[in-house]
Formats: C-alpha cells, sequence, structure tokens
C-alpha cells in the first residue's frame, strides 16, 4: 500500500475551553507555535513522508481553517496538498468528538489512515511508509504512538507489552500522543456502532473502542521519545514560543 494510497486526518474541531481567551477569537489548530499554525506541523511532516491526500475536521471556527488552507495548499516548499473539509459545526451544530468525527470522515478516508491531532506538538515526528507497511503486515486494527506522561497526565492512558501490543491495564502506563495508524474496520461493529459517515451526527470518544479492540489484542504501540506537547493551555503555548537559549 502506497503512501498516496493512505490518506490522513487531522483533527482539528475542538473548542479549546482550556486555551481561552486565545480561542475565542481563533480557532485553536491555527495558533502559532514558531511561527506556524500548530496544525500545519504535522501537515508538513504528513507530505514530507508522501502522505498528501488529508481530511480536515472542523467545528469552531471553522470557516478560518478551511480559508485559511484551501483544498490544495503548498507550505513551505513541500509537496501540494489536498484537503478535505468535514465541517462537523455546519452540519450538525457542533463537534463530534474523536471517533464520531472519524466515522463522519470515513468516506473520505482510505482503508488504512492516520489520525493525529492538529493542536499537539511533535516536531520530529516523521510519518513513513515503512510504519504504513508495517501496521498493514501486522493485521491490527490499530497502532498508536504513545509518549512519557506530562505533568499534567502522570497515571497515563495505556500500557505497552513487551511484545508491542498496547495495554488497558498495565502497571506502567504511558500517554497517548494522539497520534496512530488505523483499520477502517475499527470503526465499525463489534467495536463501533455509528455507520459508516456517520449521518446522524452521534458523538463518540475514541478511548472505549480501542479498549475494546485491546482486550481482544487488535492494538499495537509504540514509545515515542522524541519532543512533544499538548499545547492544552496559553502556558504551554507560550513555553513553546519563548525562544531557546
Amino acid at each position: 500500500m502506497s503512501g498516496n494510497a493512505v490518506r490522513a486526518m487531522i483533527l482539528a474541531a475542538g473548542r479549546g475551553e482550556r486555551m481561552r481567551p486565545l480561542t475565542d477569537t481563533c480557532p485553536k489548530p491555527l495558533l502559532e507555535v514558531r511561527g506556524k499554525p500548530l496544525m500545519q506541523w504535522p501537515m508538513e511532516a504528513l507530505a514530507v513522508g508522501g502522505f498528501t491526500e488529508l481530511v480536515v475536521n472542523t467545528d469552531w471556527l471553522g470557516a478560518q481553517i478551511s480559508d485559511r488552507f484551501g483544498p490544495k495548499p503548498l507550505l513551505d516548499g513541500h509537496s501540494a496538498l489536498s484537503i478535505s473539509y468535514s465541517d462537523e459545526g455546519r452540519d450538525f451544530g457542533g463537534a463530534l468528538e474523536t471517533a464520531g468525527g472519524i466515522v463522519r470522515a470515513l468516506p473520505l478516508l482510505s482503508d488504512v489512515f492516520w489520525v493525529a491531532a492538529g493542536d499537539v506538538f511533535a516536531p520530529d515526528f516523521a510519518f513513513t511508509q515503512a510504519s504504513v507497511d508495517r501496521f498493514v503486515a501486522s493485521g491490527k486494527l490499530a497502532h498508536l504512538w504513545l509518549v512519557p506522561n506530562p505533568a499534567h497526565n502522570t497515571k497515563g492512558d495505556f500500557g505497552l507489552a513487551a511484545d508491542g501490543l498496547a495495554l488497558n491495564t498495565a502497571a506502567e502506563k504511558f500517554t497517548f500522543s494522539t497520534i496512530g495508524l488505523y483499520r477502517a474496520a475499527l470503526f465499525a461493529p463489534p467495536y463501533c456502532d455509528i455507520p459508516n459517515g456517520n449521518p446522524a451526527g452521534r458523538k463518540a470518544p475514541l478511548a472505549p473502542i480501542l479498549r475494546a479492540a485491546m482486550d481482544n489484542e487488535l492494538v499495537s504501540a509504540e514509545l515515542y521519545t522524541g519532543p512533544w506537547t499538548d499545547v492544552g493551555t496559553p502556558e504551554r503555548l507560550a513555553q513553546l514560543n519563548t525562544p531557546r537559549r
């Protein structure tokens, strides 16, 4: 499965309540880190990896995002991206949460696809065809990148077995980075009962779906130790934008 067959979804529909008042007039994924909108960092990294077909879901001030990037942006000399927008705010009056938003976008995605949050800063993360190939060969339904626990999530989210399986219960847990590879089959029965395309606009979180698949040993994971920040507060944003000495 070549890169141009594998699409990617950037999650950009959140309200960013903890970032107020900054997000009262600007959607969180457009807040700038080191001179670029937050969501532009994973968009460029995907383009470098050869993944140029993107879906972006939007809600709060979503028109600013589609106006900023349009359907075919050229970003800093990278390959031209092709972006489809899933406007949850327009279609349903509000965001559908992560799984609801993914199922809504499934008709625009490939059978295997990347998902990354538009408000997480991981400037050195590489989206690679090798990762896709390993995932496809594994037969798993999801592959997650976990990170060491930050101060705001000390208990972590998921465990990691020695054989690379993601675990619901473990003595040591890590934080889900929001970056993952998925098969469309994860978002169908028995793990998800929302019809493809989510025509009714049902809201649904992702974690319960992942946990159910983990119990059947169908989710793998690996630890990513590069720079990573969940840009959840104005303080964390300011810290990232403080010149490094």
